[in-house]
């Protein structure tokens, strides 16, 4: 194989078909700008009218989930730790089931906009300012990493402009999300997802040629150690076995896919509750193809790389930068191909990034601008939604350069889900699925969760765990070809793999180091969650938390799980008291005539943020 071949060949077409991606993409913004122009509503803008089907918007949800992190990082960890990494298929169910069996009912129920809605009327607003302030930190952070790690890794593998390459995603983002709204992020990435979808398969199929089969691939990863499916080691400072991935992916990913407001917004635009859950398991289908493409690359890229592994010959300078290496390598000759990879990657990131400026803006306008500006008229907030989309799409592009300072993207993205998103989940179990929690205690425990996972976190990006605690798989170079010597790659210091650029060298380890700061990244969400529950409930118990009386529609509630089988009842006819027609959906959707008729007084009805 020729790498300097590979690395010259990124040509026209493959300029075409990145181009036409972006472009694509653009026209769909500009499309719902035209259709929507008779829209009035900062509703309508950030939840797309509560009028979406189930298949739109669980094939966005998996592409929100699937941002170039998961196209560039998921294959380099399998090619270094095994397919121990296809655990998370097991991760992925539990976090679905949880998310559509206990968060989806009450949220959708509400019919919150922004999911810190439901913290003021569970709690109170200093809780929800909380959830919010952190949220945004959160997603700030993370689109920072998500724009930033695959411009780096494209540009020094095939010369794509670094910085141009961050704009141009940031910009096209930022034009579709504040011109269409929610309904151009969900079909931006319906079309996304397609693109992405061809990218893995274009790699996978010639990748199965050029190996001489999957037998091959297979064989290869078998003497290397790397068809490792099942390790039950418990101990937790294990980078991945079966208990870390299992247990602390069901964490992590549920902080995501469970209350992150990028999430939650897709489901609940959905136009009935049937609808919104079963977008979810569709969206579980679609992870699992996900994560069979991504097993797949990472063994083909072992079985191509075996006896000589480009990062340790310092053909690339850091991990993430392996797929587009094989890409370039073995689909050279193909014009267009090495394209279609980078609009692969780059489709996961303006489908992520896109999300996020749409929920940022979102909960910007609900929970800090609504409840302190309450003349504004509807007119006004569709317009205050939209310049946030602006504003909120050119800082994204600023934290790309933060991000610059961050280790591997895998783990650099799931450390922040799970410093941020483990506390808060534990923060909205503690009102859902514990009744006597009071906002003191719920106040005190988020704040608690989050002292300790930023503690773990921020000692593990500072002091990484050393290689005995990660256990890498052994990678060789006795292979390597003396002609690769005179390349033309672009090299730099080599990069530890589990860790950043702000790492402290050469200190003398201590037990802190070994053990608290060692613990595995995905039981960072874990440990998050625990701290926040016990200590809102040990906080709750003795401030008077069974002495309020709560409304049980913040609660999860018996008969939201027996409302699965209403399909299976007798349909009977129910005078409704709503003056409008069925097809409106949303908070007032006569899915849920029979749980709201159960209140004597109608006023409690939500609307917005207004009991």
């Amino acid at each position: 194989m020729d790498a300097a071949q590979g690395a010259s060949s990124f040509a026209v077409w493959d300029y075409v078909v990145f181009a036409g991606m972006l472009l694509i993409s653009a026209a769909i913004g500009i499309y719902y700008a035209l259709a929507g122009g008779s829209r009035q509503t900062s509703k309508d803008f950030l939840m797309g009218g509560r009028s979406m089907n189930a298949v739109p918007v669980a094939l966005s949800v998996t592409a929100s989930f699937m941002s170039a992190i998961t196209v560039l990082g998921n294959p380099t960890e399998i090619y270094r730790f095994g397919i121990i990494y296809s655990l998370f298929g097991i991760a992925y169910f539990f976090v679905v089931v949880i998310t559509a069996e206990v968060f989806l009912p009450v949220f959708y129920r509400l019919g919150v906009t922004s999911t810190y809605e439901y913290l003021e009327l569970r709690f109170n607003k200093y809780v929800r300012l909380c959830g919010t302030v952190f949220y945004i930190i959160q997603t700030l952070l993370y689109t920072g990493i998500v724009i930033y790690a695959p411009a780096l890794a494209l540009n020094q593998v095939t010369g794509f402009h670094l910085w141009g390459a961050v704009v141009s995603t940031g910009v096209i983002c930022t034009f579709y999300c504040t011109l269409g709204g929610l309904k151009a992020v969900i079909w931006t990435d319906v079309f996304q997802v397609g693109i992405m979808l061809a990218g893995f398969v274009s790699v996978i199929v010639k990748a199965v040629v050029i190996q001489g089969g999957i037998s091959t691939i297979l064989n290869d990863a078998y003497n290397g150690g790397r068809l490792n499916l099942w390790d039950f080691n418990p101990n937790p400072l294990q980078r991945y076995t079966f208990w870390t991935i299992v247990i602390g992916g069901t964490f992590t990913w549920t902080s995501i896919f469970g209350i992150n407001q990028s999430q939650v917004q897709r489901y609940i635009s959905c136009k009935s509750r049937f609808q919104a859950k079963l977008s979810l398991y569709i969206n579980l289908v679609g992870l699992w193809v996900i994560l069979i493409c991504t097993v797949f690359c990472g063994l083909a890229l072992y079985s191509r790389y075996h006896d000589c592994d480009p990062w340790t010959a310092q053909k690339v300078s850091a991990p993430d930068q392996l797929m587009p290496y094989l890409v370039l390598d073995i689909l050279h000759d193909y014009p267009g191909l090495p394209g279609l990879f980078v609009a692969c990657a780059y489709s996961g990131t303006l489908s992520t990034v896109s999300s996020s400026i749409n929920a940022l803006a979102a909960v910007t306008v609900e929970d800090l601008i609504k409840p302190y500006f309450r003349s504004l008229s509807e007119r006004s907030l569709s317009w205050i939604s939209q310049g946030l989309s602006l504003l909120f799409g050119f800082l994204c592009i600023g934290m790309a350069a933060v991000a610059s300072l961050m280790g591997t993207v895998l783990q650099a993205a799931l450390s922040i889900f799970g410093m941020i998103g483990g506390p808060l989940l534990g923060l909205f179990s503690l009102g859902i699925l514990v009744p006597f929690t009071n906002s003191a205690g719920a106040l005190t425990g988020v704040l608690m969760g989050f002292v300790f996972s930023f503690w773990v976190g921020i000692g593990a990006q500072l002091y990484p765990p050393l290689p005995e605690r990660t256990l890498p798989l052994r990678l060789e170079t006795y292979g390597c070809n003396s002609t690769h010597n005179g390349t033309n790659w672009t090299t730099t210091t080599e990069m530890p793999f589990s860790t950043s650029a702000i790492q402290v060298h050469s200190v003398e380890r201590t037990p802190l180091m070994d053990n608290w700061y060692s613990l595995s990244y995905l039981y960072l969400s874990t440990l998050g969650t625990l701290v926040t529950l016990v200590v809102g409930m040990l906080i709750s118990l003795p401030t008077g938390g069974r002495k309020q009386n709560i409304d049980r529609r913040f609660l999860l509630t018996k008969e939201d799980f027996l409302s699965n089988f209403d399909m299976f009842k007798k349909k009977k006819h129910v005078l409704s008291y709503k003056s409008h027609p069925i097809e409106d959906g949303g908070t007032d959707n006569p899915a849920f005539s029979h749980m709201e008729m159960n209140f004597t007084d109608q006023s409690d009805k939500i609307s917005g943020t207004r009991l």
